[in-house]
């Protein structure tokens, strides 16, 4: 049997439905955060699964959960690949956790059919990677590849003061067999399979995207300080008017992102006023830009005046800008998204190839090993949403070309 007819469809959609009871909401999606006592029952799940098959389990100082089957050489670097079970906290059942189930998939599919591997194939369920509580997402692959400092993301706090080093215990005591993995272990190659989220794919009517590569991303957060005031007794020109600052900001900022073409990507994802009464003129805002484009240079040139759109619209008062996370554009390794692609051809898969639009863990991989993406169609295109949904037949056939070309690589 070869490892594609091994994939076996109705385990991988039942492993995301019950994978999906964790931190389930009313409206359909998980509310799954990073470092919660949802995320920590749904790497027990993990375990126990893996377990069952007889796949072996790690884990590092920040958390990044490993499990693994055996090759023939033991001390050849294992072909890995993952994504993460954290979630949005208004996230789907499908962003991030069908890239690690459909790893769990490749490794229960070789066990079925007795394939033998040289480099042992493994999964990995990667830290924070939404960063929606902690940021800078993409955390446990960043930590783990040295881009990101392990002292600093430990230190790192959500905006209830609560602290990386003091949760993570719990999310470790999730899996006490775990082996501890030292970070930065030497990986032969990395594909991760992801849903797209976004349209392109479903819109084409086609299955797999051969993913080359990421765009660039910028985030800032940014405060703006005024004065509270009462709002029938204050005239304009005695106002400090700490939203009235931030809208011109953000007003200008929309002006410099249109983008005839429709690549460029601008989003004001938080926005908070303070103190939120509807007769105090507002003291205080904060709120967020995140900013992406594939082209490096422009990304730098765009970003870069930030700072001086928020100057010339403040009006006099005090502001304060600061960049939360910088990832330059990449191209995964030409060789591992052949790979994907001749697999895919080889399963007679409609497909296209295709740039990432949002981060994954696959960017921080490629900076150490041979990396690459799969693409499978959601439905609408929709993602970071509770409606997020998928076909369990593009599901499987994402995890059959992924399996292709994990053995495919661990037999090189």
């Amino acid at each position: 049997m070869t490892i594609a007819k091994a994939v076996n469809e109705q385990r991988l959609w039942q492993r995301h439905m019950d994978l999906a009871q964790i931190g389930a909401t009313a409206k359909g999606g998980v509310n799954r955060e990073a470092f919660t006592p949802e995320e920590a029952e749904a790497r027990k799940l993990l375990a126990s699964w893996s377990e069952a098959r007889g796949f072996t389990c790690a884990v590092d100082e920040i958390g990044n959960l490993f499990f693994r089957r055996a090759g023939s050489d033991a001390d050849a670097a294992p072909v890995v690949t993952g994504s993460h079970i954290d979630s949005q906290p208004t996230g789907g059942k499908f962003d991030g956790a069908y890239g690690v189930l459909a790893g769990l998939e490749v490794l229960e599919a070789a066990e079925d059919s007795g394939i033998t591997t040289k480099r042992p194939i493994e999964f990995v369920a990667w830290t924070n990677e939404e960063g929606g509580r902690f940021q800078p997402a993409t955390m446990g692959s960043g930590v783990y590849t040295g881009a990101m400092d392990l002292e600093e993301m430990l230190s790192v706090k959500d905006r209830s003061g609560a602290v990386v080093r003091d949760l993570l215990p719990a999310t470790l005591a999730a899996t006490p067999n775990a082996d501890k993995r030292p970070l930065g272990t030497k990986f032969a190659a990395y594909i991760e399979a992801h849903i797209e989220q976004g349209p392109i794919l479903e819109m084409e009517d086609r299955t797999i995207g051969v993913v080359t590569g990421i765009q660039g991303t910028r985030w800032f957060a940014i405060e703006v300080e005024g004065a509270e005031a009462h709002a029938g007794t204050t005239p304009f020109s005695a106002r400090r008017d700490a939203f009235r600052a931030a809208h011109a900001m953000i007003a200008e900022m929309y002006e410099l992102t249109v983008d005839d073409k429709d690549i460029l990507r601008f989003t004001v994802g938080c926005f908070e006023v303070s103190p939120g009464s509807p007769n105090t003129v507002p003291g205080h805002v904060y709120f967020t830009l995140d900013i992406r484009h594939p082209d490096g240079a422009f990304l730098t040139e765009l970003g870069d005046k930030v700072e001086e759109v928020c100057k010339r619209n403040a009006g006099g008062l005090p502001f304060k800008v600061r960049e939360t996370y910088n990832v330059p554009p990449i191209q995964f390794d030409a060789d591992v998204v052949g790979r994907i692609r001749d697999c895919t051809k080889a399963l007679n898969l409609s497909h296209r190839d295709m740039i990432s639009g949002a981060l994954h863990d696959a960017k921080y991989m490629n900076d150490v090993c041979p990396a690459g993406m799969i693409f499978v169609p959601c439905e609408k295109g929709i993602s970071h949403n509770e409606i997020e949904a998928a076909n369990p037949a593009d599901l499987a056939a994402g995890a059959r070309v992924l399996a292709e070309a994990m053995i495919a690589l661990a037999n090189q």
